[in-house]
């Protein structure tokens, strides 16, 4: 049996028989209740490993014979038993977390008559006690020692832990801490605490005192905040911890960024002056709070630590797997995939990472292979309400961490009036990290001084918690009377630290000049800053991307062969033998030319990683990026070993999650310029999921935070009578987005193409996201392949392909569109034989190459002009195209509008099919 948990749920007369039943013959009960009684273990009891010294001094042998001599009354010493792994386990629930109103009754069953106990028995020693290494101690004592350990100002939530290992460590950590209140922290570190609290304090009342009713999202009343950050920047310091990663939404972002991140005080002052007027010529930029930073900062060990605070938009959480993304990115480029090197931090608030979906995602890909960071670290700022929403109408679990259950990870709510405490739970929960590599979660229980902002009024919802709130001292004061009542400071030094920061504050608002932290970029960071960043897409000519033919010879070779001692599956074969019958030809598919374009990146020394939903194989079955073996079940990446030096092929499918992955794979782009990161919708519309990190981060990010990407999505697109969801990526919705050469978007014809965009991507001086509309059925087309010789040296990416089989002398009939409706047109126009239709494909639709489409119009001027698009009226370009053709003879031919993208039947979907077609060849 795993654990002994459901010893507990007996009754202590159950057990007393039980035990009888072992003491006359120990095989007559199950195995179970025989290991338990031969060890006197169950649940988290002495769960040190064979020979490991208990927490009493005594080896599991000495202590079990210890306790087994000398129980007298069996029942009740189950009883102490039951009642100290009950505060173990559920002590959490009484734990005074709560710096301003009393916990309500969560049933945490650990009253003396829960476990066959009265208050007869308080005064009676108990052997028990030694699980505490209390031998000979009464159960008075016991639980004072129980209540001392689990239900003072932290709740330890860990007996979840399936791992014993953790498990044991968290407990011995937990049991074996210092009980005098100061939780072992020295004077040094007391002072630490007190100046962060000084920094945090003073810095938002300053700021309130000096912009009244301005929007600053304040820490107020989470001030602890500060000390925590500190307290693990620290902590990860004097492990191996080189980098941090936060990120936060806009609560005390600002309070962060001046004590944390050390922004100077003279930059974040101009901002709310209104004098800090930023470069605007790339982009329209964003409100302070919600700004990223970098910094390099000295640890109290005096060891250099990076720093980087994520810009997030207000969608509070989406910056959740932006930073793991990166942090993966910086873990594999920089840090040679050692995790304990970088650490990433996501500080939440309660309503948000109870309500938002994302968390839960990005909790769930914490251990996964593609995804995996080393664990995060998980610190809330529990102000118990959401806006105007108390915590009752916010969640349905019993914390706001209930996400923490889904990886094991344990949880540490603690008071935030209490910084020691914090600072305990955070040095506890960075060890825990650094040791174990999972997820570990702190709640820290505080309130919210002011409303939502600054100009809120929160009376009008909460007027009992903010009569209270009123008149409640900050964590700073609270901390400095504990300071002084222990003889920790002097009242002068108090008062002269609040004096001196506040004269400091004053004189860098007065503008005293500040220097900024010293700074040593990257490696990553100087590749970025070799580029050129631009909103004008005239500024960057296409690049020459076709590549010698000797390299394509050696690529298509090795991904056209399995290796000796390579089982591969039948089906494998026959899809090898059909890359012969192309490679015979010189001509290339789809498949071909995506395994290219990526073989050709990497013989460059440079990285590719892909994820997405079944990507290795492809939705379509087409890409075969892995085999797979069939005797002994292992992975042949196709992509490795082309060449001795090569870069590396990263692929991995995904968890069925959109809005996370792509977050990923976005905050994955950010750290290096110079790897092509590509992500996969299953089908193009799947990305609907992932709108926000479409809207907030890859649309916009450029103009709000110039941060780059050079992210690729790949949007399966086309009408094929597969239903409204498999049918269209809404092309329109990107489209709509586009301005100031944020994106790139295509949707390509030929295989060649597709090559050319990809290469292009690391090819450009600048960076830009691409949006692939890409092939369904056209993956295996018949005509959908290219020559080799489109892909050799001095070849392109075409923006615009006319119609090479057109006479435009002949040709009274023009036909412009894009993507996989060519074909469709083309066999028509060439099963009617209609010499007088040209078929011009746009591939490029944003930038709209409006010159070349422009000299296609003069060449063909005396042609009537269409847009076809299979996509219904009021969605795909037409709306779009407008911008550029509002004033040209051009009509629309496509579907009716519809609020549905396409029809769910698939005989509906032919007749509107053919209709379109008849219509634009006019047949």
């Amino acid at each position: 049996m795993k654990d002994y948990s459901y010893v507990f749920n007996a009754h202590p007369s159950f057990i007393d028989e039980m035990y009888k039943k072992y003491i006359s013959d120990a095989n007559s009960v199950e195995e179970g209740w025989r290991v338990f009684f031969e060890g006197f273990e169950f649940g988290n009891h002495n769960e040190d490993t064979q020979g490991q010294t208990a927490s009493n001094g005594l080896s599991n042998g000495q202590a079990s014979a210890a306790v087994t001599s000398e129980l007298k009354n069996t029942s009740k010493e189950f009883g102490v038993l039951s009642i100290i792994s009950g505060f173990r386990r559920r002590g959490h629930l009484l734990s005074t977390t709560n710096p301003i109103r009393q916990r309500r009754d969560r049933k945490a069953h650990l009253d003396l008559a829960d476990h066959n106990l009265t208050d007869a028995d308080l005064n009676k020693e108990f052997s028990a006690g030694v699980e505490l290494g209390m031998p000979k101690s009464t159960l008075q004592e016991i639980i004072d020692r129980c209540r001392e350990i689990y239900a003072g100002n932290i709740g330890f939530e860990y007996a979840h832990i399936e791992n014993r290992e953790k498990r044991t460590w968290l407990r011995q950590k937990i049991e074996q801490r210092q009980l005098d209140g100061s939780y072992g922290l020295g004077s040094d570190k007391k002072k630490r605490i007190l100046e962060k609290l000084n920094g945090a304090v003073i810095f938002e009342k300053f700021l309130h005192t000096k912009y009244v009713g301005q929007k600053r999202f304040s820490l107020e009343g989470g001030e602890s905040t500060i000390a925590a950050l500190d307290a693990i920047i620290n902590k990860g310091g004097e492990d191996k911890v080189e980098e941090v990663v936060i990120g936060m939404a806009h609560r005390g972002r600002l309070n962060v960024l001046a004590n944390i991140m050390q922004k100077t005080y003279e930059n974040i002052f101009n901002e709310f002056e209104g004098g800090a007027i930023p470069d605007q010529s790339f982009g329209d930029g964003d409100v302070k709070y919600h700004m990223g930073y970098s910094s390099q900062v000295e640890t109290s060990s005096k060891k250099n630590i990076h720093l980087k605070l994520a810009p997030n938009p207000s969608h509070l959480e989406a910056v959740n797997p932006v930073v793991e993304g990166f942090s993966r990115a910086k873990a594999d480029i920089l840090y040679d995939s050692d995790y304990d090197k970088i650490l990433p931090i996501l500080i939440h608030g309660d309503a948000a990472i109870a309500g938002q979906g994302v968390v839960y995602e990005t909790v769930q890909m914490s251990q996964l292979e593609g995804y995996y960071t080393g664990g995060t670290i998980h610190y809330v700022i529990n102000n118990q309400i959401g806006f105007t929403t108390d915590f009752d109408d916010a969640r349905s679990s019993t914390y706001c961490t209930a996400a923490a259950s889904l990886v094991q990870a344990p949880v540490f709510h603690v008071n935030g009036d209490d910084p020691e405490a914090v600072v305990f739970a955070c040095e506890l929960a960075t060890e825990y990290r650094q040791k174990f590599n999972n997820d570990v979660f702190i709640d820290m229980v505080c309130y919210r001084k002011h409303g939502h902002n600054e100009g809120d009024d929160p009376k009008f919802t909460q007027p009992e918690m903010y009569d209270f709130i009123k008149s409640h001292k900050n964590p700073r004061e609270i901390y400095v009377e504990k300071l002084l009542s222990s003889g920790d400071i002097e009242k002068q030094i108090a008062e002269d630290l609040e004096k001196d920061f506040w004269s400091l504050l004053q004189e860098r608002l007065d503008y005293v000049k500040e220097k900024d932290l010293p700074y040593s970029y990257q490696e990553p960071e100087k590749a970025w800053r070799t580029l050129k960043r631009t909103n004008d897409p005239k500024d960057i000519t296409t690049p020459k991307t076709g590549i010698a033919k000797t390299k394509i010879e050696k690529i298509l070779n090795h991904i056209s062969k399995v290796p000796d001692g390579v089982n591969a599956l039948s089906k494998v074969n026959r899809l090898l033998k059909n890359t012969k019958k192309l490679l015979d030809d010189n001509t290339l598919d789809w498949a071909l030319a995506e395994l290219m374009a990526y073989g050709s990146i990497l013989i460059e020394e440079k990285d590719v990683r892909m994820s997405g939903q079944d990507v290795k194989r492809g939705t379509f079955s087409h890409r075969h990026a892995i085999f797979n073996d069939v005797k002994n079940f292992t992975e042949y990446n196709r992509l490795d070993g082309i060449a001795d030096k090569q870069g590396k092929f990263r692929i991995f499918n995904s968890l069925l999650s959109e809005f996370a992955v792509l977050g990923f794979e976005y905050g994955y782009s950010l750290a290096n310029p110079n790897t092509l990161v590509i992500w996969e919708a299953q089908f193009g519309d799947f990305y609907n999921g992932a709108q926000s990190m479409v809207d907030q981060f890859i649309s916009a990010a450029d103009s709000k935070w110039q941060r780059s990407s050079g992210l690729v999505m790949l949007l399966p697109h086309g009408y094929e009578g597969q239903g409204p969801e498999h049918s269209s990526a809404r092309l329109e919705r990107f489209l709509q987005m586009t301005a100031e050469w944020n994106l790139t978007i295509v949707n390509m014809t030929t295989p060649a193409n597709l090559f050319h965009a990809l290469r292009r991507q690391l090819a450009m001086n600048t960076r830009k996201p691409l949006i692939v509309m890409s092939p369904k059925s056209m993956l295996r087309h018949p005509k959908a392949i290219s020559s080799k010789d489109e892909f050799v040296t001095g070849t392109h990416f075409h923006e615009v392909i006319d119609d090479a089989s057109a006479d435009a002398k002949k040709v009274d009939r023009l036909l412009f569109c894009t993507g996989k409706l060519y074909y469709d047109l083309l066999k028509a126009k060439e099963e009617n034989k209609k010499d007088n239709v040209a078929i011009v494909r746009i591939e490029q639709l944003y930038p709209f190459p409006e010159d070349q489409v422009n000299t296609i119009l003069k060449k063909y001027g005396k042609a009537e002009k269409f847009w076809v698009q299979e996509e219904s009226a009021n969605m795909g370009a037409w709306d779009y195209l407008m911008r550029y053709w509002r004033h040209t003879d051009i009509e629309r031919i496509s579907r009716k509008a519809t609020a549905s993208p396409a029809t769910g039947f698939k005989k509906m979907h032919d007749q509107q099919q053919a209709a379109l077609i008849k219509k634009a060849v006019g047949v």
